[in-house]
């Protein structure tokens, strides 16, 4: 039903797409549908265009993992919007015509603006295109069973085909739908998630048993280590600061009525095998073999028993006051040769993830007493933010190779509730210089960033008149304010409900929306892989644009008729979307978020201080925007390339960065202000607007 649900949904986008692509036949209609979309709708599609993979997978996976620190980025995205709303909804309306060149160069007539405006449309639209590819390869793994780069893939050949035949007139309509349908499914996912209430064993609605992790304690005896629950066979030390050990723990084989077998779990729930470990487990037993390993289970046999051994992951914690060693419990994921996952010891089903995050304590107190009942949206907060909650938290601790297998080990965090609720546990605005200074300029970054984003600034043209435009931004604001509330709860839902994938939180939204139904997560998938769908093919409409319009027709001058801009602007839709499935399959795993902070940065640096002084300070030149944009690509990417996030992608230490910040904002976006300035009142006497617009009346 969830896979059918998601098929039929991707159906509709796509016949709405050549449905509207019959009836767009010019230029203007490709590219801005032809300045025709109501306000009403523009505002929604806004609204959608906005609420990108970002919003909807990296907000609510940094809420879910750092708590109010995530919710900033909503604030940041927010505020943006001022920015846009007071500064360049109704200019831009009345500068441009489709593209964000045809804005910042419809004073001067300049091949140098052009050409450095076309550049950075690209360089800003791939850059944003990545977290947007991330997020779809991340929301087709748990709901079709498709790894990463298959799911980069097919919403790379969707939005092809999406653009190629309708342009912006599809992606406005296929916007507006979704971004209409993911506000009322998310509203409808938060009012669940506070009829849930707290529990301190969240089993997800009775859908998923919850996973209590254990301490132990054990004796160590001639360098090894002997557990006190005899359960437990074999203690093995596999780190060299004799941390972590692996404890292998059987469990007997029954035999049942139909020839099947099957072990006992937790809280005695029988696991059967499957019928192809059953015929393997047969051909073990006929050839009289002692030990096998099926399907990455160990099989043994003694005294006439069979035992399941599965392998579970402990860190080292200090010894008691008897002098015993303590041991906790680690989640753990096994890749091996074969590329078969283990989670925790066991064979991962398909779409299984591991999942983890919950609550020690609720308002001081423990077990059945502490559990809530449905909770008010003032009481939810007001529970969280009391120092007397606890929340468990998981970060990923080791990654090594043992045995020929791959291990990746997440280690738990207990964190007083207030601290959940307040900035620091990411961002230090309490720490060290580098640190707030970091902080104040992803801030700025997104502050600034929106009002100079390609996909957002091209809307302004789909839009009849400058007073739509402005209408059409104050209903966008409304509708993202509101849905950030929004992701506030589905965050700290997701971070209390044991939904966390710590491998990739992206899909906390989505994993919260399935602990409750597979009908809902299968909808709210949807959405939000339409989400990415219309972001990434706006994404795409700005750069073929750029190429079309902006590089061929206008900087190399070949004169195209519409007809061959429509079919130069598809061809390029063509050639970024390769680029953008590339680089969706090259960043997998980090968080969309972040990745989208940095094409904030970028946004805001290089096209940002260019359309603000054109608009508000007579001396700008052609040169000095040129100079401007250069100067922001070249520091923002440039600082963002050097930086300790990039480091740890490139499989070097962070602390090689030569770059001590990760956000560029605070350096990049004053830099391309100062070179627009300085530029233009060095070459003020012949470069500015009035001087150009004297040389083409003579």
């Amino acid at each position: 039903m969830a896979i059918t649900l998601f098929i039929l949904f991707v159906a509709f986008v796509l016949g709405l797409s050549i449905y509207l692509g019959r009836q767009t036949k010019s230029a203007s209609g490709y590219f801005a549908a032809g300045g025709t979309v109501p306000w009403e709708v523009n505002g929604i599609a806004f609204a959608g265009d906005y609420l990108s993979a970002a919003s909807f997978l990296g907000i609510c996976g940094m809420i879910a993992t750092v708590g109010y620190d995530g919710f900033l980025y909503s604030i940041g995205y927010l505020a943006g919007w001022v920015v846009a709303l007071f500064i360049v909804a109704e200019p831009m309306k009345r500068l441009g015509k489709y593209t964000f060149t045809d804005a910042v160069d419809s004073k001067y007539n300049s091949r140098g603006i052009q050409l450095a405006a076309a550049i950075s449309t690209l360089i800003v639209s791939i850059f944003y295109l990545i977290p947007q590819m991330v997020g779809a390869g991340v929301l087709v793994t748990p709901l079709l069973g498709l790894p990463h780069a298959v799911g980069v893939i097919m919403v790379g050949a969707i939005v092809i085909f999406i653009v190629a035949t309708a342009g912006m007139k599809s992606t406005t309509w296929v916007q507006f739908i979704k971004g209409a349908l993911l506000i009322v499914c998310s509203f409808a996912l938060v009012v669940m998630v506070c009829i849930r209430g707290f529990s301190t064993t969240p089993d997800q609605s009775g859908n998923n048993e919850f996973y209590q992790y254990k301490t132990l304690k054990a004796t160590e005896r001639d360098g090894k280590l002997i557990p006190d629950d005899d359960h437990y066979v074999t203690a093995v030390e596999e780190s060299k600061s004799a941390t972590y050990y692996k404890l292998d723990k059987e469990r007997k084989l029954g035999r049942n009525a139909d020839g099947t077998w099957s072990y006992t779990m937790l809280r005695g729930r029988v696991v059967p095998l499957d019928g192809f470990e059953t015929r393997l487990l047969t051909f073990m037993l006929d050839k009289n073999l002692e030990s096998d390993e099926i399907n990455g289970l160990r099989f043994i046999k003694r005294n006439g028993d069979l035992f399941a051994v599965t392998s579970f992951w402990w860190k080292r914690e200090g010894n008691d006051a008897e002098g015993r060693v303590i041991l906790k419990e680690m989640a753990s994921v096994t890749v091996r040769a074969d590329g078969t996952r283990m989670i925790n010891g066991l064979p991962a089903q398909p779409n299984q993830q591991l999942q983890v995050g919950s609550l020690t304590k609720i308002a001081g107190k423990e077990g059945k007493e502490a559990e809530t009942g449905a909770v008010g949206p003032f009481k939810f907060l007001a529970i969280l933010s009391d120092p007397e909650t606890k929340v468990q938290r998981w970060k990923q601790e080791m990654s090594f190779t043992s045995g020929g297998y791959s291990v990746t080990l997440f280690g738990p965090t207990i964190t007083d509730g207030n601290r959940i609720m307040r900035p620091g546990l990411k961002y230090k605005v309490e720490g060290t210089w580098f640190e707030r200074l970091d902080f104040i300029s992803l801030m700025l970054a997104l502050f600034l960033g929106t009002a100079a984003l390609p996909h957002i600034l091209i809307r302004y043209y789909t839009v009849p008149s400058p007073a739509a435009a402005r209408k059409s931004t104050i209903l966008a604001i409304a509708a993202i304010g509101f849905f950030y509330i929004l992701t506030l709860y589905m965050g700290l839902g997701a971070m209390i409900n044991s939904v966390i994938d710590p491998t990739d939180n992206n899909m906390s939204g989505p994993l919260l929306a399935r602990s409750f139904n597979p009908i809902l997560f299968a909808i709210i998938s949807a959405i939000a892989f339409a989400t990415v769908l219309g972001t990434v093919s706006g994404l795409i409409v700005a750069a073929s644009g750029a190429v079309a319009h902006d590089l061929l027709d206008r900087f190399y001058a070949l004169q195209l008729n519409d007809r061959q801009k429509v079919v130069i602007g598809k061809a390029a839709a063509f050639t970024v979307g390769l680029v953008a499935i590339i680089l969706g399959i090259v960043f997998k795993g980090m968080n969309v978020s972040f990745l989208v902070g940095l094409a904030f940065a970028v946004a805001a640096s290089a096209n940002l201080p260019a359309i603000v002084m054109l608009l508000f300070w007579k001396r700008t030149t052609a040169k000095g925007i040129v100079a401007s944009i250069i100067v922001g690509i070249l520091s923002a990417v440039g600082l963002i390339l050097f930086s300790p996030e990039m480091y740890v992608q490139y499989g070097l230490s962070p602390k090689q960065a030569p770059v001590p910040f990760n956000n560029p904002g605070i350096i990049s976006i004053p830099l391309s202000f100062i070179t627009l300035v300085v530029v233009s009142l060095v070459t003020s006497k012949d470069g500015t607007a009035e001087a150009q617009a004297r040389k083409t009346s003579t």
